[in-house]
């Protein structure tokens, strides 16, 4: 049993927060929200101990369109960055507010960068691009996710000073004009940079908020340096160019691990 530790303390964090929120909101659809988050997550880190080669495919279907879907375009929540500033500024800490606190600001000190591997519904389409490998040197540009965190911010913060009405409509087709552009940006920089995730780590204003909590992540991939052999595989299937051979936490690329596993499953050793 000791190597289904990681899904069932997955699925006990996600479950505390569920509860905890239906009580404190008086809202049981944070119960079955962030259950139903829990019981995808665990059951993709099963999968992935039963070997299963689709088990992060299968999360990031279930939650990715889960929230795209149901959240964003059912029920008309911006999920997006836009949206958490929307809701922070009018006072509210509802379902955007509180998917930041969880995924993206604390939820990090445990999963550090999970969101990017497992649930966002940017890279799970772009994880379907052939370039799964970088083919690439990483480039020095990352500075542009800070001009598109400022960017949102301004856009939402004009809004109130101007005192636009209906700004929740505005929201709304803030999110799907913003996933177009998402989608549209991230699949061109993946074919001109021949990297699924350039837009990952280059573009995307959420990193903003991920990349400094996740310097101090509980879970993430250590190496057994008797086992290693320095074979350097790791660091070539490694989507986001970590060196997980360095067990320090500043490691090059520490904060960009998005746990897919990738360096495990091809590590010939096990050291990983």
């Amino acid at each position: 049993m000791k190597k289904y530790t990681a899904p069932i303390f997955m699925l006990a964090v996600f479950e505390t927060i569920a509860i905890v929120l239906w009580v404190t909101k008086d809202n049981i659809f944070y119960f079955f929200n962030f259950s139903y988050i829990g019981c995808s997550v665990a059951l993709g880190m099963f999968l992935f101990v039963r070997n299963n080669s689709y088990a992060r495919r299968i999360v990031q279907l279930l939650v990715g369109l889960y929230m795209l879907i149901y959240l964003g375009l059912i029920c008309r929540e911006n999920m997006q960055i836009e949206g958490f500033w929307y809701y922070l500024f009018t006072g509210v800490f509802e379902a955007a507010t509180i998917h930041y606190a969880v995924a993206k600001i604390f939820g990090p000190l445990i999963f550090g960068r999970g969101w990017c591997g497992y649930a966002c519904w940017t890279a799970m389409v772009l994880d379907f691009l052939p370039y799964k490998v970088p083919e690439q040197p990483r480039r020095k540009i990352g500075w542009i996710r800070y001009i598109t965190f400022v960017a949102s911010l301004i856009f939402v913060g004009a809004l109130f000073l101007a005192h636009v009405g209906n700004i929740e409509r505005i929201m709304f087709w803030a999110f799907i004009v913003g996933n177009i552009l998402y989608y549209a940006v991230g699949i061109i920089l993946a074919f001109a940079f021949k990297d699924n995730r350039a837009f990952c780590k280059y573009i995307c204003p959420v990193t903003v908020f991920l990349k400094p909590m996740s310097y101090f992540a509980t879970l993430r991939v250590t190496c057994n340096k008797e086992k290693c052999i320095s074979c350097g595989k790791c660091r070539r299937v490694c989507p986001m160019d970590v060196d997980v051979t360095d067990n320090s936490r500043k490691r090059e690329n520490g904060t960009e691990c998005i746990l897919c596993m990738e360096c495990v499953k091809n590590c010939p050793r096990g050291a990983l």
